[in-house]
């Protein structure tokens, strides 16, 4: 079943796989038609506007981004099918396993019944030996012992009253057994007669024939022991998990109950303790026995003890050997973990969406597995110490009881209780060694539970299984309690007896203590192993640790390969760099094409202004043929034109050359970006080709491992062949010593047989080890190839996350690239408005031209108007009086003349001042036209900004709706183009312009409406979609988890029933077995009605789901072909569509075929099944059970169902076809009608147009007629001025001809001919007087006509401009029209394109969905298969139970009925002895009798007597018989009392599986309600979304019904159009003759522009040439220079570290000579200063001199007074200088005064000082050489000093070491200072401390200390602080040097200044 699901789900994944394959194919035909249609549209519309151009681009790189995103689907697609194959590969192998341990398990079930069998055999010898009515006494002795003699108490000794039942079954198997020897026997005879009959013919042949039938048989052997042998391996597995539990639980209770036992017994020891108070004297001789007594038994327990101890090591090593084992277990885990770990590695590959669900999963179980072993370890080591040392505190407190007590009873009740703790002991090391085993099983556990997600479940039911135990265990607490309040008594009553004894208890304490003492050093020793075993748990830990570490190298590894993946990734980034280096070459050649586009519309704007240009001239030149003279003039202009055409011929060749250059250059690009793509599809070939690669070598390893795994199973096979042989031989040797001699020539046979097998088993080793080799060659490829697959695998991540990236990064481009194209668009947007505000400009700036040129005109006239004077008054002749009169009339006349002019001079200001104020309004128009521009700016501003707000408020409703962007931009646009054109002809037609703007608002918004409403239907139908998926997987998990549950508790059912074979045999009623196997079959039925609506729903749904496919699958068509069909609007139809519908069609047959196709091979598969059974049935003997039948029949049931729904599917499959007939046919007549729309816009668009170039050229004819109006004005006003002209000379001529006449009338007097002449005079003056008048009003006239031309020539010019802007308005209008219907075709195609892609994408999650459901249905169906074998297995194992039951209520029956008989035959014995004794003493008595009557009656009395003695004794004899009877029925009581117990425990066990069993049937029950109200809840939904799919099918019939209606409308409009394409191919026939004739024309110009052009070339090579040549020469120069450059930097550099070491060098040289040049300053002023001290000095002794001259023999008084007052004020060690002083004066000689004073040399300059100067020193710097004391300066000094010393400010002077410094003089001086006393030294040190308290600007000249010590002169030398620099000892102070002629009192003038 599992490996025909599997290949369903397989087929059913290619077939869906081929679905979506068969759908991208179509997508790329349709986006490769599209993109060959695009290219032949490219072709023709070449000379069409940019916007086609750019349209097709955009949709070219949209067709081309879809084709890579399908390319990549496709790949994934197919990746995800190969994984789930994959997947299903290694979930049939599992499944494969299991069935194999399955049919292990129940040939080792078979193997039982054949042991049991064998038993049977073995006891027919002994039936046989009992013969049938027995009565004698050696039979039943004899059959006891054959009885006991047989193991495990499987017989019994058979006796008269032996049960029949088991007579006849035995005597039964035993006529099968003789029937199949008979048979063998019959084959046998059958065979030799074939040998014979054939050994006539040929002998060889039958010898063949034998050994073909002996290997058919070994052969079949073989696989049933191999059979067996995976059986027994699954039994022994379950039994030990069993196990496993069971001693846990145990283990658990017995903790408990020694814990409680412990504290019983410390309560006692308590008691006891405080009983022994009471004293009594009267029994101690007692008490010495019972304490010498207690000795003996106390040296026994020592014995006891040590055996204990002994025990104790020997268990404490087996717990070593046991956690050795432990660790290898441990390590095998490990491995397992590894092996698990890869294969999860692998599932998160297949797996990414659950990647973090996983991790976290994984992680908790990890944790869970390190807590779990660690405490469960610690526990099982703790535990059994706990156990043993409570063990021996029992013993202890034991003994003391022990010796406490008196009685023998309480002794031996001592020793019982030991032996049964050393019993107790035994079997906790037994637990132990059970628990150790289970700690490796647990492990196991551990892993199984990790593999299966049903933890939760697990625990639950554990926990309830622990809370049953837990009041098992409160049961027993109770009987402990029971128990201890039993003990409690005996020790009161104890204690009563202790009382008596209580001093000699007292020397007991005494031994007691001693024992305690050594009870301690035992507990000591043990707590020296407990600390041991502490250590090896700590070895555990380090193990633990050791484990951690591998871990951490793992890691290592992790990161080197995650160094790998930062490789790849870094190739990654490179190739993204190049991605993006193309990315921007495309950007740049778009831009460049841009640009070229750009230019081309300037050249075409160009093209049309020369072309209005010739068009005017054309004009121009016919008019000006018809209306000039001179034919020259004609010729000149015609040249001229030719020549400009000629010039403008050339401009357009050469603009089509560039043109041509500029389409090469866009093709060359389209080349490489084609070339770019290719190599794109490469690397994505190569990627795909490493993942197939990754994939072949991942199915290889698992080929290798599944051979591995077969190798594995073989070599364990074949170890259990060798295992089974050897048991084989065992039964042989025990059937041949206990067979008889009739079976002895089979045994000879069948020893023959082993020989043969045991040659055979050689074979099969030699077999083995070629295959073990083969084994190690496997694994190391194995090996090899999982570290491929580890760095494919990896690979393929990297590559994965790489395209996730590419992906992301597409779609950023492609948001870029809308945002440029959008912003494009408004940039196009506002080239227009600025074109547009230029021309209008333009029109307005020619209307002021044209008005300024109008008054430049009228002041022309006004100013040849205003000349016109009126002529002069004719004064009166003195010789013509006569005429003086006339003369007056033509003054009047004048005068009225002048009036007139006067008056027209008037009308002339009057129009002048007219024209100033239409001029003064049209300036203000003029500025009210610049302010309203400037309000539209601002309102065109505001108006953006409140479009922005709306944008962004539709952004947020537009993200819900993505495919609207497009849309809502454009409307957006739209509408500001139609407020920029709203403002333009506010003027004009401003209500026009509102209601078109709010025309066409209203049908975005209907279009809006309309495609949101579809959005939500769409939204609603994924929405139904997702929730249908949901409900289908919770459905599914639900089953499975139920499911899994059903099969856990049948697992846990077996596991008992394993236990119970197990555990010793029990009995059990044979009705609570019947009463259970009902209850199972009940449930049986339950589970199997279960599991059957299970598979119902599961069908409806699958039905279901195909159903939602199919809609799907048609709504994706129906999308897919209006996408196309959109795309091939202006292309031919009825191919494009027959193509799409026989692709779709040979898709559907294909799928069709292959649904076929997979259920033949079902079908085949379903054959071979049956084939297998039956084969396998013959194998088992033809023990075939019906249950196998019944489930091969059910599964051939549900092949046919599913047989049928495929059928059924293929059906709706065919009526999907006919839907999609019916829709293509639908859809085509939508695209008839969308054609019929194209066509009359195109229609539309022509005739607007054609209207608009009518418009163009009755604007160019009005301009014509202006400019000739103006020609004739210009004509008029230049008449006018000649006649203007004529009249002045006229009117000079006049005035010329007057003077004449009065010159010429005095000569008149003369003549006689005056009179004649004067009237000729007057008639020529009338004449022209006349013909003056007739000019006026020529002129009036004319100048009337001038007014009535100008304004009428206004009133066209303004009717002109309105029509025009009307006009302008209206293509305007029809533009905008038909950009917004293109751009709603756009965005219809663009929301088709994302709509499809949504449906692309849910039909992939479908599809995955759709696999892991079937996924899942195959694990549901594995397990159901699972529970019927289970359930087959159970069947079987009751089956066996009740078998085992009956065997042992007939042995118990057996053993009853032998114990009646021993009864019956002791009661016998005792009767025969009886009578025995009877007779004898009768006999006795007789003699006697004879005796006496010999003797005689005298003795009658004494033998009378003597009987009675007799029978009184015997009497006596008898009543000890009785107590003795009665002391073993007291005994059989206690057993019975023992017995009764064991059978309440077994009651209260059956009780609580009961309960179990109850509550297990409520659980089901509620399961089956909570699936029967999913169910009907399903069925609800089911008819809810069969309405909604009744509505949904409802509303297709109406949009079928209006597609209808729509197609009728558009075949009328077809018809129409059609007439009008005739009409059309008309006209274009004339326009192409047209074209030819213009042709040949351009022909002409094209030969006389190439000669031009072959010049130009010429022209253009030279200078190439010479500009290659100079450029040559120029990188030469340049690269010289560079060259040049390079060397300079470099020596450059060099120079500068030069320079600037240099410069270091310098720095320090110019800091060192400025130093010097202080220094030398410094000594120089030093020098000046020592020569002006010593010529102060000199003056100083002559002065001194003088004075000692003047002075000698004078003694001043008041010098004396101050001397003598001044001795005592001095301190002592200074008077000796006042007494030198003192003596000096009076002339005493200086020796003389040394002799008195009898000291040292004293100074007298201090106190001198100290006299002249008051109390303050003065200071004075270190002395000079040549210098002598201050006493020697003059008085004025002295004052000048003091006077500084006290103006001198008292701030703190920089400290110095005053102490280290030394006078800076040098040896001279101090070798001229030597007649100077040694208190100057004295002096100068203390005013050189003084002279701190000094500043820097107040010291002397002297003062200034050079920095830097000039070569070391004085006797420190140059090693002194003094003599080295004082920059490098002492802070330096910048010195306040004085001049050297400044003397104290110019410092005190500055002092006093300051």
């Amino acid at each position: 079943m599992s490996s025909w699901l599997g290949g369903l789900g397989s087929g059913l994944g290619q077939s869906l796989g081929q679905v979506g394959g068969s759908l991208a194919s179509l997508t790329g035909q349709i986006s490769s038609f599209t993109k060959d249609m695009l290219m032949e549209g490219t072709e023709e519309v070449e000379d069409l506007s940019n916007s086609g151009r750019r349209e097709i681009e955009a949709i070219h790189a949209v067709l081309k981004s879809e084709n890579e995103r399908l390319k990549k689907l496709c790949s994934d697609l197919e990746e995800k099918h190969e994984a789930a194959e994959l997947q299903i590969k290694q979930q049939s192998a599992s499944y494969r396993n299991q069935l194999q341990q399955k049919e292990v398990e129940i040939s080792h079930l078979k193997a039982r019944q054949s042991a049991l069998q064998d038993e049977l055999l073995k006891l027919q010898p002994a039936a046989h030996a009992v013969p049938a009515g027995a009565g004698s006494a050696p039979a039943p002795t004899a059959s006891a012992s054959l009885s006991y003699a047989i193991p495990h108490g499987a017989s019994a000794a058979y006796d008269d009253d032996m049960d029949f039942g088991d007579l006849l079954s035995s005597q039964q198997e035993i006529n099968r057994l003789s029937s199949e020897v008979s048979r063998l026997e019959s084959e046998i005879g059958h065979w030799r007669r074939i040998a014979q009959t054939q050994g006539t013919y040929s002998s060889d042949q039958s010898e063949i024939c034998k050994l073909q039938n002996i290997i058919k048989e070994l052969k079949q052997n073989r696989s049933q022991e191999i059979d067996d042998h995976q059986h027994e391996m699954s039994v022994l597995q379950n039994a030990h998990q069993q196990k496993l539990t069971d001693i846990c639980h145990r283990h658990r209770e017995e903790l408990s109950s020694y814990e409680e036992r412990i504290e019983e017994l410390e309560n006692l020891l308590q008691q006891g303790g405080s009983g022994v108070t009471v004293t009594d004297n009267s029994k101690l001789y007692e008490m010495q026995k019972t304490i010498q007594g207690l000795q003996t038994e106390k040296v026994e327990s020592t014995k006891k003890i040590q055996e204990l101890e002994n025990k104790i090591k020997d268990i404490n090593k087996k717990l070593s050997s046991a956690e050795n084992d432990r660790d290898i277990l441990r390590r095998e885990q490990e491995q397992l973990n590894m092996e698990k770990r890869q294969i999860t590695e692998q599932c998160e590959s297949l797996k990414l969406e659950l990647k973090t669900h996983a991790m976290k999963h994984s992680e908790t179980v990890t944790e869970k597995e390190r807590a779990l072993p660690q405490s469960s370890s610690r526990e099982e080591v703790f535990s059994p110490q706990q156990v043993l040392s409570g063990a021996e505190n029992e013993i202890m407190k034991q003994s003391s009881l022990n010796q406490d007590n008196n009685l023998a009873e309480d002794n031996v009740k001592l020793r019982m209780r030991v032996e049964v703790l050393e019993t107790e002991k035994s079997s906790l090391s037994q637990e132990k060694e059970e628990l150790q085993i289970s700690l490796s099983k647990l492990s196991n556990e551990y892993e199984v539970i990790k593999s299966t997600a049903v933890k939760d479940m697990n625990l639950d039911s554990e926990l309830h299984d622990l809370r049953l135990m837990l009041e098992a265990k409160e049961q027993e607490l109770n009987e402990s309690v029971s128990e201890k309040e039993m003990l409690i008594a005996e020790l009161e009553e104890l204690d009563k007896q202790n009382q008596e004894a209580t001093k000699h208890v007292i020397l007991i304490k005494d031994q007691l203590s001693k024992q305690q003492s050594e009870g301690d050093s035992i507990i000591q020793k043990l707590k020296q192993e407990l600390d041991d075993e502490v250590k090896r748990a700590h070895q555990l830990e380090d193990d633990k640790m050791s484990v951690i570490q591998e871990l951490d190298l793992q890691r290592e590894k992790l990161t080197q390969n995650e160094l790998v993946l930062s490789d790849l990734h870094l190739t990654k980034k490179k190739l993204e760099g190049e991605l993006a280096d193309l990315v921007d070459q495309l950007s740049k050649t778009q831009k460049n094409n841009l640009n070229i586009q750009k230019e081309n519309c300037q050249l075409k704007e160009h093209i049309r202004q020369n072309e209005e240009e010739l068009s005017r001239v054309r004009s121009e030149l016919t008019r000006s043929l018809s209306q000039a003279s001179d034919r020259h003039f004609k010729d000149d202009l015609l040249k001229e034109r030719e020549d400009e055409v000629r010039n403008l011929n050339q401009n357009l060749l050469e603009i089509k050359q560039l043109n041509e250059n500029l389409n090469k250059v866009v093709f060359d690009l389209k080349v490489e970006n084609e070339k770019l793509i290719l190599e794109c599809e490469d690397v994505r070939c190569q990627l795909q080709d490493s993942i197939a690669g990754n994939k072949q070598i991942s199915q290889e390893r698992s080929t290798v491992g599944e051979i591995l795994r077969r190798d594995k199973g073989q070599i364990g096979v074949e170890r259990s062949f060798l295992e089974e042989a050897n048991k084989h031989k065992q039964t042989v040797e025990e059937l041949s010593s206990a067979s008889t001699s009739a079976l002895q020539s089979e045994h000879e046979r069948l020893l023959k047989l082993n020989q043969e097998k045991d040659f055979e088993i050689a074979g099969l080793k030699k077999n083995i080890e070629q295959m073990a080799s083969e084994h190690k060659e496997n694994k190391e490829v194995l090996s090899s190839s999982l570290e491929k697959q580890k760095q494919l695998t990896q690979a393929i991540n990297e590559k994965d996350t790489f395209i996730a990236k590419l992906k992301e990064e597409s779609s950023k481009l492609q948001e870029e690239l809308d945002k440029c194209s959008q912003a494009l668009r408004k940039n196009e947007i506002l080239r227009h408005t600025i074109e547009e505000k230029d021309r209008s400009l333009g029109s307005m700036k020619e209307e002021n031209n044209h008005l300024q040129e109008e008054l430049e005109r009228l002041k022309e006239q006004q100013s040849r108007a205003l000349p016109v004077a009126g002529p002069k008054t004719l004064e009166s002749v003195t010789e013509l009086e006569c005429e003086v009169s006339q003369l007056n009339v033509i003054k009047d006349h004048l005068e009225e003349e002048i009036k007139h002019h006067l008056k027209i001079i008037e009308d002339q200001n009057q129009s002048k001042v007219q024209l100033l104020q239409s001029l003064q309004e049209q300036k203000k128009e003029m500025d009210e036209f610049k302010y309203q521009h400037e309000q539209m700016n601002v309102a065109h501003t505001q108006l953006f900004l409140e479009k922005d707000e709306e944008i962004k408020n539709l952004q947020k409703t537009i993200e819900q709706i993505k495919s609207q962007l497009h849309e809502e931009r454009q409307d957006i646009q739209t509408e500001n183009s139609d407020i920029f054109q709203d403002t333009k002809v506010q003027s004009l037609n401003i209500e026009n312009g509102g209601e078109k703007h709010d025309l066409s608002k209203a049908e975005t918004e209907r279009l809006v409406k309309g495609i949101k409403e579809r959005e939500l239907e769409i939204k609603l139908l994924n929405e139904k979609n997702i929730s249908l998926t949901k409900q289908i997987d919770q459905l599914s998990k639900d089953e499975v988890g139920k499911l899994t549950q059903i099969i856990q508790q049948k697992d846990l059912e077996i596991q008992a029933l394993h236990a119970r074979i197990s555990s010793a045999s029990y009995s059990q009623d044979v009705v609570y077995l019947q009463q259970q196997l009902q209850a199972y079959d009940v449930e049986k039925g339950k589970l199997f009605a279960v599991l059957d609506e299970k598979t119902r729903e599961n069908s409806h749904l699958k039905t279901e789901y195909h159903k939602m496919i199919d809609i799907i699958a048609a709504k994706e068509a129906a999308l897919i072909k209006l996408q196309d069909e959109n795309k091939k609007l202006s292309m031919r139809f009825e191919s494009s569509g027959q193509d799409m519908f026989r692709e779709t069609v040979q898709n559907l047959s294909r799928i069709i075929r292959e649904k076929d196709i997979e259920i033949d091979a079902l079908s085949q598969k379903c054959q071979t099944l049956l084939a297998v059974l039956q084969t396998s049935s013959t194998g088992n003997e033809g023990g075939v059970n019906s249950n196998q039948f019944e489930e091969l029949l059910q599964e051939r049931d549900k092949l046919k169902q599913q047989v049928k729904k495929m059928e059924e599917w293929k059906q709706q499959v065919m009526t999907t076809v006919q839907n999609m007939q019916h829709e293509s046919a639908q859809l085509q007549e939508e695209l008839h009608q969308l054609q019929a729309q194209v066509l009359i816009d195109s229609d539309n668009n022509s005739k607007l147009q054609v209207d608009y170039t009518g418009l163009i050229q009755s604007y160019e004819q009005n301009e014509t007629k202006l400019k000739n109006f103006g020609q004739e004005l210009a004509q008029v006003q230049y008449n006018i001025g000649q006649l203007c002209n004529t009249k002045d000379l006229l009117l000079g001529k006049l005035d010329s001809i007057s003077p004449h006449l009065s010159s010429g009338l005095p000569r008149a007097n003369t003549s006689a001919l005056s009179s004649d002449s004067s009237q000729s005079l007057q008639l020529e003056i009338e004449k022209l007087r006349k013909s003056v008048q007739e000019k006026d009003a020529t002129i009036r006239t004319l100048q009337e006509n001038n007014h009535r031309l100008s304004d009428s020539l206004v009133a066209t010019s303004e009717q002109e401009r309105k029509e025009y802007k009307q006009a302008d308005s209206e293509v305007k209008q029809l533009k905008e029209k038909q950009e917004v219907l293109q751009n709603l075709l756009k965005e219809k195609d663009l929301l088709i394109k994302a709509k499809s892609d949504q449906l692309l994408s849910s039909n992939e999650n479908f599809t995955n969905k759709v696999n892991e459901n079937e996924l899942l249905r195959q694990a549901v169906t594995n397990l159901k298969e699972r529970v019927l074998i289970l359930e087959m297995e159970i069947a079987k194992l009751k089956a066996e139970n009740e078998k085992i039951v009956e065997a042992s209520r007939a042995k118990e029956t057996e053993y009853q009925a032998l114990q009646e008989t021993n009864m019956k035959f002791s009661m016998m014995l005792r009767e025969k002895e009886f009578e025995c004794h009877s007779m004898k003493e009768k006999a006795l008595a007789f003699e006697q009798l004879l005796k006496e009557k010999e003797q005689g009656k005298t003795g009658e009395l004494n033998q009378l007597l003597n009987t009675v003695k007799g029978m009184q004794e015997k009497t006596v004899t008898f009543q000890l018989e009785r107590d003795q009877v009665t002391l073993s029925l007291k005994q059989k009581q206690m057993e019975n009392n023992a017995l009764q117990n064991e059978v309440q425990h077994l009651r209260d066990k059956e009780s609580r599986l009961n309960q179990e069993l109850e509550r297990l049937r409520n659980h089901l029950l509620e399961s089956e309600d909570s699936y029967t109200r999913e169910a009907l809840a399903a069925e609800d939904r089911e008819a809810k979304l069969r309405k909604k799919v009744t509505v949904l099918e409802e509303k297709l019939v109406s949009s079928s019904n209006a597609m209808e209606n729509a197609s009728h409308q558009a075949s009328v409009q077809v018809e129409s159009l059609q007439e009008q394409l005739n009409m059309v191919s008309k006209q274009r026939d004339e326009t192409a003759l047209q074209l030819s004739v213009s042709q040949e024309q351009v022909k002409q110009y094209a030969m006389s522009l190439a000669n031009l052009q072959m010049v130009l070339e010429h022209f253009q090579q030279e200078e190439k040439a010479m500009y290659s040549a100079e450029l040559e020469k120029q990188k030469q120069l340049i690269a010289e220079w560079k060259k040049k450059a390079e060397n300079l930097e470099g020596k450059m550099l060099s120079l500068q570290e030069h320079l600037d070491e240099a410069n270091a060098a310098l720095d320090s040289a110019s800091r060192l000579t400025e130093q010097l040049d202080l220094k030398e300053e410094q000594i120089e002023e030093l020098k000046k200063q020592n020569e002006l001290r010593q010529e102060m000095l000199d003056d100083a002794q002559k002065k001194l001199m003088n004075l000692v001259n003047s002075t000698e023999g004078k003694v001043d008084k008041v010098l004396m007074r101050n001397l003598f007052i001044g001795h005592f004020h001095t301190p002592k060690h200074q008077r000796p200088e006042v007494f030198r002083l003192m003596g000096s004066i009076l002339g005493i000689k200086r020796e003389e005064m040394e002799q008195l004073l009898n000291e040292d040399q004293g100074g007298v300059t201090r106190w001198m000082t100290g006299w002249l100067g008051g109390s303050k020193s003065v200071p004075n710097t270190p002395l000079r050489p040549n210098q002598q004391s201050v006493l020697n300066s003059s008085f004025s000094e002295l004052f000048v000093k003091f006077l500084e010393t006290e103006s001198h400010p008292s701030v703190p002077p920089p400290k110095l070491s005053v102490h280290d410094m030394k006078p800076l003089g040098s040896l001279r001086q101090r070798e001229l200072n030597t007649n100077v006393s040694e208190t100057l030294k004295d002096t100068a040190e203390s005013r050189a401390g003084r002279r701190t308290d000094m500043s820097a600007f107040l010291a002397p000249r002297s003062a200034a200390v050079p920095l830097i010590n000039p070569s070391g002169l004085g006797p420190g030398g140059p090693g002194h602080l003094l003599l080295k620099p004082i920059s490098d000892v002492l802070p330096t102070f910048t010195p306040l040097p004085v001049s050297p002629d400044n003397s104290a009192g110019v410092v005190l003038k500055d002092l006093l200044k300051q």
